[in-house]
């Protein structure tokens, strides 16, 4: 049996544990605030917020996801909440007045989307600024008010949701009207929940952010599946220069890590390209790995940082380096019934440098047409190590051997990196497809490793704009 809260009912089912959260908040609890538009995690209009107990049980920590592409086994243990549960009982709480106030509403068949997303960023003691807020409602997409409106009532908010400077605890929340008063009792009803149901199966799925979009259908129908509901403790482990993250590690996991942040500039702005932050705190690194997509985002980092894998079966364990995983088109060296346990990698130092580069349709969001990545390490202008992938040119996610091996012992400069891109031109096989022709992703990958190299070494590289 799945038990969670929803609201402020709790909740015991024994409906299939893979149907989709929303399907289940609006078939079977007939709360139709939570929309249905893309079904694929894209739009925002099925944000909902997910409250878990700290690890020490003090206090509830609240962060959104798309329900749309999550199962309802994940919400167990959990407290749900949708916009029903926002509303106070005889007038727009907080968040609802200030989109009106701000005329930021016209069909309004994304406003509770926008309204979940925003009361999460209230709810969120991490959170304090106005581009924390604007991460907030970056997965929400509106396509009547051009995002201005919205954008000034969330702007709005930043500075009413705090006092001298501090942001409003839970009870000035309740106080100020912009959560109702069942919010106090959420931490206490929750213990009492159990803490973990039977998990059977063999076939595991932790945030499945890609395998609802493409198998919902198909996952109601298969047996012998096993949901992983995302750890606590410490997923991710920072020991001298090594890095250890967990297998079950969310994307937002390692953007709020500040000794990550710190080890790795601009690691944040890098997360943003890749999705939401409600896909953010969902999707699992090692899951984006074991999709073997050629374009995989996370695959093209750890590419380059040059990553180990430790996979698992039961007590049997076994190292893969991650350029070796990938084997051809979706296919990995992932044995039946295997996981990825865990994988580590060495931080870049002060004398090596880390960048990370995409192109997609959209800025930001969205699925790359090609991706690189590149970890390289200087001494007196002279390149002593580099890792260098790109992805969305071969079947799989590229590691660039024979481009390393060149760049190995070469001085930093124009022709060094011209030189380097034909020797990559040797290695990629692009094709066209939907994401672009094979001539176009042959010419971004070439302009993307030019601007590896002009963004981190910028007195020494001096292409023109050509």
């Amino acid at each position: 049996m799945i038990e969670f809260i929803l609201n402020d009912k709790i909740i015991r089912t024994n409906a299939n544990k893979s149907m989709t959260l929303v399907d289940f908040i609006r078939e079977n609890r007939n709360l139709k605030g939570t929309k249905i538009v893309c079904r694929e995690g894209d739009c925002g209009a099925c944000t909902v917020m997910v409250g878990e107990l700290s690890a020490n049980q003090s206090s509830v920590k609240y962060h959104t996801i798309t329900s749309c592409i999550s199962s309802l086994a994940n919400a167990h243990g959990q407290h749900i909440v949708t916009v029903e549960g926002l509303n106070l009982a005889n007038k727009l709480n907080q968040v609802q007045q200030s989109l009106k106030d701000n005329y930021a509403s016209q069909c309004g068949f994304c406003t509770p989307g926008f309204v979940v997303a925003m009361a999460n960023y209230c709810l969120n003691d991490n959170a304090d600024n106005e581009q924390q807020m604007l991460d907030a409602i970056s997965g929400n997409i509106c396509r009547c008010t051009g995002y201005v409106a919205i954008i000034n009532a969330a702007k709005e908010l930043v500075e009413n949701c705090r006092e001298q400077g501090k942001k409003y605890t839970l009870e000035q929340l309740i106080k100020h009207n912009f959560i109702p008063k069942y919010f106090a009792s959420i931490k206490n009803n929750l213990k009492k929940i159990q803490s973990d149901y039977q998990r059977s199966g063999e076939k595991i799925i932790a945030g499945g952010t890609d395998l609802y979009v493409q198998q919902a259908d198909t996952l109601l129908q298969t047996p012998n599946l096993r949901y992983i509901t995302l750890e606590q403790g410490q997923p991710i482990i920072i020991e001298n220069d090594t890095c250890s993250i967990s297998g079950l590690a969310t994307v937002t996991d390692l953007f709020e890590n500040q000794e990550l942040q710190n080890r790795i500039p601009h690691l944040q702005d890098f997360l943003r390209l890749l999705s939401s932050e409600a896909i953010r705190n969902m999707a699992t690194v090692a899951g984006n790995f074991v999709n073997a997509s050629p374009i995989g985002d996370m695959s093209a980092i750890f590419l380059a940082l040059d990553a180990t894998l430790l996979i698992s079966h039961k007590d049997k364990n076994r190292e893969v380096k991650l350029k070796n995983f990938f084997i051809d088109y979706k296919k990995i060296d992932l044995k039946e019934n295997e996981s990825i346990a865990k994988l580590w990698f060495k931080l870049p130092t002060k004398n090596s440098h880390f960048n990370f580069e995409k192109v997609s349709k959209r800025k930001h969001l969205d699925i790359a047409t090609v991706n690189t990545a590149i970890h390289i390490e200087v001494k007196d202008n002279k390149i002593v190590h580099c890792d260098l992938s790109v992805g969305g040119v071969a079947a799989i996610p590229k590691f660039l051997n024979k481009t390393v091996d060149f760049l190995i012992d070469k001085e930093i400069n124009n022709d060094t990196v011209k030189q380097a891109i034909d020797v990559m031109n040797t290695e990629i096989t692009p094709i066209s497809d939907v994401r672009g022709t094979a001539e176009y992703k042959r010419l971004l990958a070439n302009q993307l490793l030019k601007a590896h190299f002009i963004k981190l070494f910028p007195k020494s590289i001096l292409f023109d704009a050509t």
